[in-house]
């Protein structure tokens, strides 16, 4: 943050009252806070009892919301306001780059442990390949994970959308190898404190043309 910025403002200025930042009007309150990051709100929050409700308004958090994710989802009214919202989207995308992070580290033992542990689970590849239930899905990303060349690919318009216990995240990867490219779709579970994938869905891209690109496991 730099120096004489509201979070700096909010605790230097105490001599005499109330600071410059306390003293504006809710609405000029809330359009200066939407030029902070995530720390820099978070760290407003703690200064005095004024800067924390200023910094937990709902308004500050959507507009955050919006210029570090999406707009797509302006008409959601989120059931624990929209600083808890944009928390569970930063967890929930947090995990997802863990999956991606797995495939390319070819640790069957992370991929497993990310699962949730249900029958229920399922998993279709890029390959067609269907898969349902714990082991079966565990036990058909051992091949893709053993596979010689690296898993070198970008991963691109990643679109969240966080309910309660419910998750899903949307997002094309792009594979150096080949060039090929595929949408995906990543939906998870909360349990026990902590996010699991349930389903992943992996389909290609169809190619300028509309011809269909090379298929690929995972």
């Amino acid at each position: 943050m730099v120096e004489g910025g509201p979070v700096a403002m909010a605790t230097r200025e105490r001599q005499g009252g109330a600071s410059m930042m306390e003293q504006l009007v809710p609405e000029i309150m809330t359009h200066a806070l939407s030029y902070l990051d995530y720390p820099s709100l978070c760290r407003l929050s703690m200064t005095n009892s004024l800067m924390r409700k200023a910094a937990n308004d709902d308004n500050a958090w959507k507009a955050l919301y919006h210029k570090d994710f999406t707009f797509e989802q302006d008409n959601v009214t989120p059931v624990k306001g929209w600083k808890a919202y944009y928390a569970a989207t930063r967890a929930i995308l947090k995990i997802n780059a863990e999956f991606f992070k797995i495939i390319e580290e070819k640790s069957v033992l992370a991929m497993s442990q990310l699962w949730l542990k249900v029958d229920y689970v399922k998993c279709l590849h890029g390959s067609g390949e269907f898969f349902t239930g714990y082991d079966a899905v565990v036990e058909s990303w051992q091949p893709i994970l053993n596979w010689e060349q690296s898993a070198d690919f970008q991963i691109r318009d990643v679109r969240a959308r966080v309910l309660t216990d419910v998750a899903w995240v949307t997002m094309k990867a792009y594979l150096q190898v080949g060039l090929r490219a595929f949408r995906i779709t990543n939906v998870f579970e909360f349990h026990n404190g902590r996010w699991y994938i349930v389903h992943h869905h992996c389909s290609l891209m169809l190619a300028h043309g509309g011809q269909v690109q090379q298929l690929i496991q995972g």
